[in-house]
């Protein structure tokens, strides 16, 4: 029983590594490099997960494009990063079609692996409001790889955290003894977390409700 898990090494995708492989899966961990600021220490964070769940099949698939689109403050060094809070809407640290073209990537993966599901750790609910974590579009994703694939490849993407609120999804990592000091959620620094960013304001209110601390480092106020 294969699972193909898009794994970025933050806290959401690593939890759901988790669950992928505590419901008995053979986890097959795909990850990108798309020219995102945190690129070195999101694959540290990767590597370590993957050696943290004896996961062996592995994937890292190079995504330069998306500088070139740019359009995003993660891929374009000319957009700050938010750091005055969330915002309305969806914000500049959105990356035009990403999951999108993730999942794209990784349904040829699958294919190619004879593995029967999917595992993204989107998050609808509690996100920055990203279009492409909604179900409507990963439904819709999930329909699109399966008309695109051959007749006996079919595929279900599985998204356990998609309706969570982030101090669920704490919860939920502990439950399944989710090693978080791993995990790097930072939109813009790869050494300590800067702790204003969205990510970095979402994990930390996470921990907060869910009334446990954050085990990596951050900043001082």
């Amino acid at each position: 029983m294969k699972a193909v898990v898009i794994l970025s090494g933050g806290m959401d995708s690593t939890t759901t590594a988790y669950i992928a492989k505590n419901q008995g899966y053979e986890v097959i961990a795909v990850h990108f490099n798309y020219g995102q600021r945190t690129e070195k220490r999101e694959l540290k964070a990767y590597n370590d997960i993957c050696n943290e769940l004896n996961i062996t099949k592995k994937y890292v698939i190079d995504l330069d494009f998306f500088t070139q689109i740019g359009a995003s403050a993660l891929t374009d060094r000319n957009i700050s990063v938010p750091t005055a809070g969330l915002e309305e809407g969806v914000p500049v640290t959105y990356v035009p079609f990403r999951n999108g073209i993730f999942l794209s990537i990784a349904g040829a993966i699958a294919e190619k692996e004879d593995a029967k599901a999917m595992f993204i750790g989107v998050v609808e609910e509690d996100s920055s409001g990203y279009p492409d974590c909604t179900e409507k579009f990963i439904k819709s994703m999930q329909e699109s790889i399966n008309l695109g694939t051959k007749k006996e490849t079919q595929i279900e993407i599985k998204t356990p955290l998609i309706h969570l609120k982030k101090e669920d999804i704490v919860k939920k990592a502990l439950q399944e003894n989710v090693n978080l000091s791993l995990t790097w959620s930072c939109y813009q620094n790869e050494d300590k977390a800067c702790r204003v960013c969205d990510s970095c304001r979402l994990r930390l209110k996470g921990f907060k409700k869910a009334g446990f601390k954050d085990p990596i480092s951050y900043l001082e106020k």
